[in-house]
Formats: C-alpha cells, structure tokens, sequence
C-alpha cells in the first residue's frame, strides 16, 4: 500500500501543464503565462504630477516663499503648450504631464492666490521650500518599452490583467483551465432536493466536489449520478472522459456493488495504484487513460463525504493544479503547535479535522475538534484545516509540534 507522498508522486508525474493557448484576457483570471510579455510603452508616457498644485522650478523657492505668474492649467489629457521659467508656474492636476522648464509640483495646499492682482495675468502664492523632483513621476519610471514586465509561470490575477491591458495585451497565451468531471456513484444517491427513502441518503458528494473543482480553478462537469449497474456507469464515465480529469466518488472499495475498478478497466484505464495508507481516504484508487495528446487522468475517491474530500484536496486539486502549470503543486502544509491534549490511535497517518489560529505574532495552533469519522460531514464543517498525525499509538500533548494541512 501506497504512503501518501508516494502516490502523490505517482500522480505529478503524469499531471503534465497542458499545451498552451491564446486567449482573452477576460478568461485568463487564475490561470498561468505562457510566454514572457513585453512592454510596447514607457510608463507613465511623460514626466507626470503626481498631485494637484503648480508646477514650478525650484529654485524659485529657496527663500521659502515666492509669487509666481500663472502661465495656464493642464489637466490630465491635455499637453502643456507653454514653458515654466524663473518666475512663473502652471495649475497642473494630477497625471498631466509635466512642462518643460519645472522640475517640481507643490501641493495647492501650500499655495493661496493674492487679493491683488498685479496687470492682467493672474498670480499665485507658493509657500514653503521645493526640491527637485518633489511630487512627480519621471518617464519610464513604472515600465520601459520593450522591458520584459511578465514572465512564464506567472499566475494571472486582475492586477495582471491591469498591467497586461497597460501594455496593449488584450490576449495572451496561457496553460488553459482543466475540465474536471465529476460523478458520485451508489443506488442509495437521491438528489439534494428530495427526502430521503428507506435505505436512501441524499448526495451531497457531487455537490461538494464540483465545488472543490470550481474552487480550484478548474471547469467542473456535472454527470450527474451512477447507480452501481454497469450500463449507466460505462455510459456516464464515457461523457467524463471527455474531460482532462474524471472524478468518481464511491464504488471503489470491496463490496459486491464496488464495480468502478472493473468498469474503468473496461475502457482501457490503467490502474496505476488501488489503496493508499491514510485515513480517511484508504480505498483511493487512481489511474490513467492514454491518447493522443497525453493522458487522462481518472480519480475513484471513497464513497464517504469526508474520505473524499479529503483525497480530492490531497491528490486530486494538486494533481490539476500541476495541469494547468502551477508551479508548487502539491499539499501546502503548516506548521503549527497542538492547542489542546490529543489521543491519537490507529496504523495509518490521519487527517484528523481542526481549527488553525495565529496569534498576533503569527504563530499557529491547532486544535483538533469532535469528529465521528469519515462519514461525519458535520463535523468536517466546523473545521478550517486538517491535522496530520502520525500512524501509530501517541497521546500528543498542548504544545506539541504538528502540521496542519489549511482548507481555506
């Protein structure tokens, strides 16, 4: 039987990042560079105020006062039209460009018009000294054209998107977003809306696990649910495998309507393991389908809400993240320091559900919760992150060193 790290291995190294493909911006959010971009721009385009005042030469300050002529206002979108000298200033606005001759912008705050007016141009105040530079932005300082602003692997979020429409990108190439189907099996399934019968338990592993593949930035599929006849699950894996990663939940334990392994099989999908040494999650099973461009991926998750989610958060969400080329693909585990005393029983490592906190210092600690087992979704609830215990017998005391695997 597999440990967790080795079948997380056996995984990655068939979860290769999907070709790449332009497109636009609009549906790149979350989704990683292909190629490095380049700027077609300096940024800001010009020497820029970066407040409302006057623009003036700064020597004209050195006494810590002056009176200035008013030569005219550039607001942003207009272009100065006349040359800042000893002597004289223009009303600027925020963003507009510099004129030539000022090497500096003072604050209106520090400047107030004169109750005379000396002929027919208007004047100004300015109080308090100016330094070279003061309160603008020179040309290029963001960005140079033709410098490189993003590069391969960069993961795309709408800051991204604001420098890449900066520089004239309005379609870039990307790792594409991965298709995840998603199909819970078992004849005791009803739909969410519906009381359950005798016998009968409402689905809510469908629900939970699209909602895991939408959180992982993928394309969840709904194919609705399989009874454990043969017929209907060879018809509903079919229209999964159209996806780039076919999600099954229940049916791949050892019960007599565990048919999921054998019916994979059918369809030519190599077992790569059945069983991994974890608790909740042992009946994992995973494999592949090869074809032309690579291959499918093909996940049979244990029938139990928390077993499954569990293994879909493990192995499935960093199987998908490598797809779609993220980089650190893999479990993000914490360090932390057990709240709370804790008995811990059995042979296999446990994902056992808790609440992590930090205190203001940034430390963690981690209290385990009330849990009934991987069928005590409830439980599972209440929790923001998984302990992870060692296999074997231990009573862990407050204050022990642990990791904790966060689910938010």
């Amino acid at each position: 039987m597999l440990t967790v790290e080795q079948a997380l291995n056996a995984i990655l190294v068939r979860a290769r990042a999907r070709p790449a493909r332009v497109m636009p911006l609009a549906d790149c959010v979350g989704l990683v560079l292909a190629d490095e971009v380049t700027s077609d721009v300096d940024s800001p385009p010009h020497d820029k105020a970066l407040v409302d005042g006057y623009a003036v030469v700064a020597s004209d300050l050195s006494d810590g006062t002056a009176r200035l002529t008013i030569l005219e206002e550039v607001v942003a979108g207009d272009v100065p039209t006349m040359r800042v000298d000893r002597g004289t200033a223009t009303r600027i606005m925020t963003g507009a460009p510099l004129p030539d001759g000022a090497d500096a912008v003072v604050m209106v705050e520090h400047t107030q018009l004169p109750d005379d007016r000396q002929g027919m141009l208007e004047q100004v105040i300015v109080e308090g000294q100016a330094q070279p530079g003061q309160n603008l932005m020179r040309r290029a300082t963001s960005l140079a054209r033709g410098q490189v602003v993003l590069r391969a692997g960069r993961r795309i979020r709408p800051i991204e998107i604001g420098l890449l429409c900066e520089v004239g990108r309005t379609k870039v190439s990307v790792v594409p977003r991965v298709k995840v189907a998603v199909l819970p099996t078992g004849n005791e399934l009803v739909p969410a809306d519906q009381r359950p019968g005798p016998g009968q338990i409402r689905n809510s592993n469908g629900p939970m696990l699209l909602a895991a593949a939408s959180r992982a930035g993928t394309e969840p599929i709904d194919l609705g649910t399989a009874r454990d006849e043969r017929p209907d699950l060879e018809g509903r894996i079919a229209r999964g495998l159209a996806a780039d990663v076919l999600v099954l939940s229940g049916g791949v334990s050892a019960g007599v309507l565990d048919l999921v392994p054998g019916v994979l099989a059918g369809f030519g999908i190599e077992t790569v393991f059945h069983k991994v040494r974890l608790k909740p999650g042992k009946p994992l099973w995973f494999g592949v389908l090869r074809h032309d461009e690579g291959e499918k991926l093909v996940f049979g998750l244990p029938g139990n809400p928390v077993s499954s989610l569990v293994c879909f958060e493990l192995f499935v969400r960093p199987a998908v993240e490598s797809l779609m080329g993220r980089a650190a693909a893999g479990p993000r585990y914490v360090p932390a320091r057990l709240a709370t005393r804790f008995e811990h029983r059995g042979d296999r490592p446990t994902y056992y559900p808790a609440r992590l906190e930090r205190d203001s210092e940034g430390a963690a600690t981690l209290e385990p919760l009330p849990w009934h087992g991987s069928a005590d979704l409830r439980g599972l609830a209440e929790a923001n992150s998984l302990a992870c215990f060692a296999a074997g017998d231990r009573t862990y005391d407050a204050g022990d060193a642990i990791l904790a695997l966060p689910l938010e």
